[in-house]
């Protein structure tokens, strides 16, 4: 690991130009480097990635995020998946020339957590997949479920979904994950939506919820470091 302040990096993909940001962690000791793809709707600045990066970031994780081309050109449709998926493992290449990570972590929230997924599910090595709000299916089409590529992951998952996730019924998600439990590990946040928002009604905040979140994936890191 090279570089401890805060960078930004234009990275090319394919002939094209995207933005990366690294951030290093607040707190020791690091835990690795995480790739923390956005959301369809998202982009690396978005208040959803700022807050989650800063909570895994004082849990001890390195973060770079980036920007998918279609959102570093101002589009909010979002590119087909073989250019998502090309556009992250360009960053990841260029995080593993820049900081040569000792333990490399992929993944994201929604739509980027998806995109890690099926890279790796393609055979990208990593030390572990972290999905934040992984959906599984559009809202209210639970038909159309996003998991043919799932038995194909060899790698570590860690899974972090709200209980009332429109993109992600639990009963389908833990029919879907039968079967994979060795690899996977599904955790769920009360309460919670798609956002990570709670309402006020749970008695907590979206900043517990956020602290849940990062508090499960440094445990979850750390029994992978101690195995």
């Amino acid at each position: 690991m090279t570089a401890l302040v805060p960078t930004e990096w234009r990275i090319d993909v394919s002939g094209e130009t995207t933005t990366a940001r690294f951030d290093p962690a607040t707190a020791g000791p690091a835990q690795g480097v995480f790739v923390c793809a956005h959301g369809a709707g998202g982009h690396l600045g978005d208040r959803g990635m700022e807050r989650l990066t800063q909570v895994l970031r004082s849990r001890g994780l390195h973060t770079v995020r980036f920007n998918f081309l279609y959102r570093e050109k101002g589009s909010g449709r979002p590119d087909p998946m073989p250019r998502l998926t090309a556009c992250l493992a360009a960053v990841v290449e260029e995080v593993q020339g820049k900081l040569a990570p000792e333990r490399l972590f992929l993944g994201g929230r929604s739509m980027g957590g998806r995109a890690a997924s099926m890279l790796v599910a393609d055979g990208f090595r990593c030390d572990g997949l972290l999905l934040y709000a992984y959906p599984l299916h559009p809202p209210g089409k639970p038909t159309q479920l996003r998991d043919a590529h799932l038995p194909a992951i060899r790698t570590p998952v860690l899974c972090i979904n709200g209980t009332r996730d429109d993109f992600c019924t639990r009963e389908l998600m833990l029919r879907t994950l039968d079967g994979l439990s060795g690899r996977w590990t599904m955790h769920w946040l009360e309460g919670a939506d798609h956002s990570f928002h709670v309402l006020k009604s749970s008695g907590r905040n979206d900043d517990a919820v956020l602290a849940e979140a990062a508090d499960v994936t440094a445990r979850w890191i750390a029994e992978r470091t101690a195995g």
